[in-house]
């Protein structure tokens, strides 16, 4: 895997650890009554795609555990179809799906170097 791959896939994992923390407490209905709540999780599933979007066809061929056409999907749909946004469904890719992308991800990343105190 390529730098820019593994950068990529950083960014996917801490979007959605990002989504999970924003989440963490609140419930389906905080999603509909909170304009900010609900931006910043469909922000981070933006994120998580478009960093799908951008990882080379090389390596998500190493990976098909990783569900690439899913999350380039509902990037896609967050954005193009910002005028039909389901939040029973921006909820449930939360809740249902971005622990088990983490998990998979862990498994894929190498880890980081580890970092020189100054």
């Amino acid at each position: 895997m390529n730098e820019r791959d593994e950068l990529r896939l950083r960014h996917m994992r801490d979007a959605a650890q990002n989504a999970l923390k924003f989440s963490q407490g609140r419930t389906e209905q905080a999603l509909k009554d909170d304009l900010l709540f609900a931006y910043a999780l469909a922000h981070a599933l933006q994120i998580i795609g478009e960093a799908a979007a951008q990882i080379t066809r090389e390596t998500r061929g190493q990976y098909p555990q990783i569900p690439w056409d899913a999350m380039i999907g509902m990037r896609q749909w967050l954005v193009h179809g910002y005028d039909r946004i389901k939040h029973d469904l921006i909820w449930s890719t939360v809740h249902k799906d971005l622990v088990p992308l983490i998990e998979k991800l862990d498994a894929i990343l190498p880890p980081l170097p580890p970092e020189n105190p100054a």
